[in-house]
């Protein structure tokens, strides 16, 4: 999951925001000093709450994934231990090699396993295995909020609560997928289905995108379906906004700031530019603002950076910012021509600020997904993934492929100090995956595509 934001619902926002109660007191501010507190005074035993990971292959698995860490560009070692586990349960498996981010970068791979010589399957689950830093240790919190004192063995095992970097993100999707597939294949040995497990969604996408270019993704596509792994809060995701990065760089003159006047201020230049940039998210898009969609509201832009001069007593020479932005609709190059005429509009064009596309060439339309599975929440985010970077090719007689993104876990606990999940919603996830995959099996097998 790639920088988590707010949520906008697809009419019931207050589904979105149903988020199981052994995880209200992490989102707030300080709800995880909080709870160390807590369980610092109550010291549940420590044996009641590992054996309810040591009782289940699942949990245990997502357990030994959780603990090894695999901050992106980091992610062989993890990966190794899950081609083991993946091949002593009979699946093939194949490493396809990722270029590493740096020369001094360990072996970097995708997993990617079937069963047999299926190596074309029709259905595909997907999540990637790096994760952002910090690495934050394994650890196991009985809740504090069961009607049973936190240190008996009586509380719902379900709101048992694991915590650690990746655990929500993405490592629950990542053992949910695994255990949903083994079990689908224990019950219905024939269901055509293969695991891609990615690395470098966190930073670059580069684990899909080798996927993507590679025999792996033929064109007419080879599956039906693909399934996408990561925090959802168990809702199916009807579409994700949109990104895009740019520099916005300003050029002035230096001079002693006792005689101002024989210089140019670049910092001066550089700030109405921003101040008008920061309006475009409430400005409607025919009176110049970013576009917005009925589906995913508004886009939303945030000046995240800004870095400019010397000294106190210098003029500033230079100046620039950092912008981000989520689409809500259209493609990054409708936005770009946006903001160049923003920038324009500010400055008179006169090239003292101008917005640099070319440092971060990126960006990624809106993406719009598949959510026509019953049983399920439908919502949208506004985190990006690893969807936009698989080009997915049409069928043979012009077909579409189905797209679906789905997982446990909150997506307001990702990338910060609090993040962590339950073991309820680890095992619902499972099931949950099961259901996409019968329907897809399903649909497929009946022509209903």
């Amino acid at each position: 999951m790639k920088s988590p934001h707010l949520v906008l619902s697809l009419g019931a926002l207050t589904t979105a925001l149903s988020i199981p109660s052994p995880l209200q007191q992490l989102l707030s501010g300080n709800g995880f000093t909080t709870l160390q507190k807590n369980l610092d005074i109550q010291k549940p035993s420590s044996n009641n709450l590992t054996h309810i990971i040591d009782s289940s292959p699942l949990l245990s698995f997502h357990r030994d994934i959780t603990k090894i860490e695999s901050i992106s560009g980091n992610e062989k070692k993890v990966g190794s231990f899950i081609i083991d586990f993946l091949s002593s349960h009979n699946f093939t498996v194949e490493k396809q090699i990722v270029e590493p981010q740096y020369d001094t970068t360990p072996e970097r791979f995708n997993i990617y396993a079937y069963i047999g010589e299926d190596r074309h399957p029709d259905i595909i689950l997907t999540s990637h295995i790096d994760t952002v830093p910090p690495f934050i240790p394994y650890s196991l919190h009985a809740p504090t909020n069961s009607e049973s004192s936190p240190d008996s063995a009586s509380f719902v095992r379900e709101d048992l609560l694991i915590a650690g970097r990746g655990s929500v993100d993405a490592k629950a999707s990542v053992a949910a997928i695994v255990f949903a597939a083994l079990e689908t294949l224990a019950e219905k040995p024939s269901t055509s289905l293969g695991l891609l497990l990615d690395v470098g969604e966190e930073n670059s996408g580069a684990g899909m995108k080798a996927f993507s270019g590679s025999d792996l993704n033929p064109s007419p596509s080879s599956f039906h379906t693909i399934i996408f792994g990561e925090p959802t809060n168990l809702s199916l995701i009807a579409g994700h906004k949109g990104a895009l990065g740019f520099r916005l760089v300003a050029t002035g003159k230096a001079a002693h700031s006792g005689y101002p006047w024989l210089g140019k201020s670049a910092i001066s230049a550089i700030l109405p530019v921003l101040s008008h940039l920061d309006t475009l998210q409430a400005t409607p898009s025919e009176e110049g603002g970013l576009l917005r969609s009925d589906i995913l509201g508004n886009s939303t832009l945030n000046i995240g950076t800004v870095i400019g001069g010397v000294a106190n007593n210098v003029v500033p020479a230079s100046a620039e910012a950092g912008i981000a932005i989520r689409l809500a609709a259209g493609t990054p190059d409708d936005t770009r021509q946006i903001i160049q005429k923003a920038v324009e509009d500010v400055t008179g064009g006169d090239g003292s600020v101008y917005a640099d596309f070319e440092t971060y060439k990126g960006g990624f339309a809106p993406q719009h997904l598949d959510a026509d599975v019953d049983g399920f929440e439908v919502i949208t985010v506004n985190y990006g993934t690893d969807v936009p970077a698989l080009e997915v090719h049409e069928r043979e007689g012009g077909g579409r492929v189905k797209r679906y993104l789905y997982g446990p876990g909150s997506f307001y606990v990702p990338h910060s100090s609090r993040e962590a999940i339950t073991v309820g919603e680890i095992e619902k996830a499972v099931k949950g995956y099961k259901k996409l995959i019968e329907v897809a099996a399903e649909r497929h097998q009946s022509g209903l595509e």
